[in-house]
């Protein structure tokens, strides 16, 4: 799956991505392209390495199927020797016989090794783009260069235009277009600032304009490039817990043929009859669920590897899998469903208020308030006050905001307070200073709010001033994007610190299911919980340290590369692009893994009953001239039977590894639409494959007077 085109986390970005800025470094968009194709020759070369070093028993005996299988090769190889030294059977069936065991073996250890090569491929893309550079280290105000390397959390740097961001880390103080393409492939440049929720920026990037403070978050070793580095190349992949079911499922089914091909033997004496060694293996191998654990660790890794390609960072194979499983998904309104960013507009002054003392207020009030509203607040204020900026007198104290309080300010000399915020959060201040909320404020809150703007109230002491519109607007294409969700079965639920009037207004126009309004992180956690109370999965995304409970409750927590440590260290999945709407790729790669490895093992128990009507009738129709009528394809011989089946066993495993590695096309129908579609196409079709491969294997090893 190609990376998507990112859509823009900055209202002018678009503008912004014109001249001046370099190309993307062409190598790295060569190794990226190769790492997309499937069978890149660079990519077998080493997967084929890879498969023999996996031979290793230590290593097979994570797969107790393949373990099992490779057991049995080596059994055979040693009865072939013997034969081959004078010893009793038919060198000219023991010696084919072996060999394919072997490239089963092979084969498996093939489709895994290709897997973790493509992951390796882009863990090499990434480190390339990683290189030691000078910091300049800001320590109690004076400027230092330093090595990148020596950078520690808690570090303050400066990065200026042109310049490398050192480490990974938040913007403390300015606002600088940055060029991710390093770590996203996108080339279109993406806005950083300091106060709100894009903050966070990625040590390998750079700085296209202006300049910023950072805070290290992380130091060397320990970025979010190296942690990235070392999932991608699998050091740090776990299986799931449907994986390990399956894998225990697997193993199960082994044990039992296990115990019933080593009861053959006796019962074949009964019969005066005798079965070598190769042949029981044979049966063995064919019999048991070779088709799916072979291919089971590859589709694993290559969950992984697709949600990457659609530059989202998983930080395990359970996050992968658990998307495609999620019924509930709350999104954060802004920065995720709006673009953020949401700028003051107009003033409406109360009764008796001149708009002159409201601009004013309201400019004290954010003269510390460094987040995009407060600075658009400001400026508003600057323009209406034609261009004075009004400045708060000596001994002021700034109030900053907080998600509890919900207000911001500035507490003057002599007791006076100036307080802007949350409608909800000014009445209470006036209702405890005992003042009126005047009507035509609750009208002018009421208007903004009904037309999807966010108003804020501005008060002196306890009296309230009037009323500040801020507006935001929805992303491109949302609305459609969320009717996609929703026809895969998901429950949209926005939340948002808005009052109610304004949550509904954009979740109308966004098409959302539900919204939760005034919400604070206290309230985000217990939505969540009862959500899970009712058996649902839930996925939230965001990008704010606020949201980082939330994050960390749900079962799949996205949070956006341009937000804040905490929500990136909360989630189990950041999306490198900070495009909401990604969510939808990443429910469609969850499904299409599931349905992958459902497909999967559907078609490896189906084959095996072609398999058993193949080899069961050659192996005892000579003492029970009965089991004949079981030979329903008319194989020409025993030997040949086993032989077909044998090599259609082997070959069908690297026939299937495209299907692991791409996984299963994904169509957003019902349940049950979908488990007919499986048992249709891979069920019968895992039925009917093996019947007419085994008997054109047949007919070509007669041919070849081998049967």
């Amino acid at each position: 799956m190609n990376a998507p085109v990112r859509t823009s986390d900055h209202p002018d970005e678009a503008g912004s991505a014109g001249a001046g800025r370099p190309a993307p470094d062409r190598k790295l968009q060569r190794r990226a392209a190769r790492r997309r194709e499937l069978f890149d020759p660079e990519l077998l070369g080493i997967a084929l390495r890879r498969s023999v070093l996996m031979l290793d028993p230590r290593t097979m005996a994570r797969n107790p199927v393949m373990f099992t299988v490779e057991v049995g090769a080596a059994l055979t190889t040693l009865v072939t020797f013997q034969a081959l030294l004078g010893g009793p059977g038919d060198l000219a069936y023991f010696a084919p016989l072996t060999l394919l065991l072997w490239f089963t073996v092979g084969f498996a250890n093939f489709a895994e090794a290709l897997a973790e090569a493509r992951g390796q491929a882009q863990a090499e893309t990434l480190r390339a783009t990683r290189e030691e550079t000078v910091a300049r280290r800001v320590t109690d105000g004076r400027e230092e260069e330093v090595s990148s390397e020596l950078l520690r959390a808690g570090d303050v740097v400066r990065v200026a235009e042109g310049e490398t961001i050192p480490a990974d880390g938040e913007v403390v103080e300015g606002i600088a277009s940055v060029d991710e393409s390093a770590i996203t492939g996108e080339s279109a440049p993406v806005i950083r600032e300091a106060g709100g929720d894009r903050s966070g920026v990625t040590g390998g990037t750079r700085v296209l304009s202006d300049e910023i403070t950072v805070r290290v978050t992380a130091g060397a070793g320990e970025s979010f490039l190296d942690r990235m580095i070392a999932l991608v190349e699998g050091a740090s992949r776990q299986k799931t817990p449907n994986e390990i079911a399956l894998t225990l499922v697997l193993a199960g089914f082994t044990l039992a043929f296990l115990i019933v091909t080593g009861a053959l033997p006796f019962m074949a004496s009964y019969f005066h009859a005798t079965i070598d060694v190769p042949t029981l293996v044979a049966l063995l191998v064919c019999l048991i669920p070779t088709t799916i654990g072979a291919l089971l660790p590859a589709i694993g890794i290559a969950g992984m590897d697709r949600a990457l390609s659609a530059n989202v960072l998983a930080k395990s194979g359970k996050a992968v899998e658990l998307a495609g499983d999620v019924d509930t998904l709350l999104l954060d309104k802004t920065g995720t469903i709006t673009l953020g960013n949401r700028q003051a507009r107009r003033m409406v002054a109360a009764p008796g208020v001149d708009e002159a003392e409201l601009a004013r207020a309201a400019a004290l009030a954010s003269a510390a308030d460094s987040t995009p509203e407060g600075r658009s607040i400001l400026e508003l204020a600057v323009e209406l006050l034609g261009g004075e900026r009004p400045r708060p007198p000596a001994g002021a104290e700034p109030v900053a905001f907080s998600a509890e309080t919900r207000v911001s300010g500035v507490d003057l000399p002599g007791g006076g307070r100036i307080r802007k915020g949350a409608p909800d959060a000014i009445r209470r201040l006036a209702k405890d200073g005992g003042q009126p909320v005047p009507g035509e404020v609750e009208e002018a809150v009421t208007e903004v709010a009904q037309g999807g703007g966010t108003p804020l109230l501005v008060a002196r002491d306890a009296r309230i001033l009037g009323v500040v519109a801020l507006e935001d607007t929805l992303k491109p294409g949302i609305r459609d994007r969320f009717a996609r969700l929703k026809g895969m079965g998901l429950r949209i639920v926005m939340v948002t610190g808005d009052n109610p009037l304004t949550a509904r207004a954009i979740a109308d126009e966004a098409g959302v299911d539900d919204f939760l309004a005034e919400a604070t992180p206290e309230q985000k956690l217990a939505y969540i919980r009862s959500e899970q109370g009712k058996g649902r999965l839930v996925a939230m995304m965001g990008d704010g340290t606020n949201d980082a409970p939330a994050l960390a409750q749900a079962d799949l927590g996205v949070a956006m590369n341009a937000g804040t440590q905490a929500a990136k260290e909360a989630s189990n999945m950041v999306d490198l692009d900070s495009d909401p709407t990604k969510l939808i790729e990443v429910v469609e790669i969850g499904k299409q893994l599931l349905m992958t490895r459902g497909a999967l093992t559907t078609f490896s128990f189906a084959n095996d009953v072609a398999k058993y009507f193949a080899i069961v009738p050659a192996m005892f129709y000579l003492a029970l001239p009965q089991l004949q009528a079981l030979n329903v394809m008319h194989l020409t011989s025993p030997r040949s039977a086993i032989l077909s089946a044998v090599v259609f066993n082997a070959i069908i495993i690297p026939l299937l590894i495209p299907i692991a590695l791409r996984g299963v096309r994904y169509r957003p129908v019902g349940a049950g639409a979908l488990l007919r579609r499986n048992l249709l196409l891979y069920g019968f079709g895992g039925v009917v494959v093996p019947f007419v491969g085994i008997k054109l294997l047949d007919l070509g090893l007669t041919a070849l007077g081998l049967s």
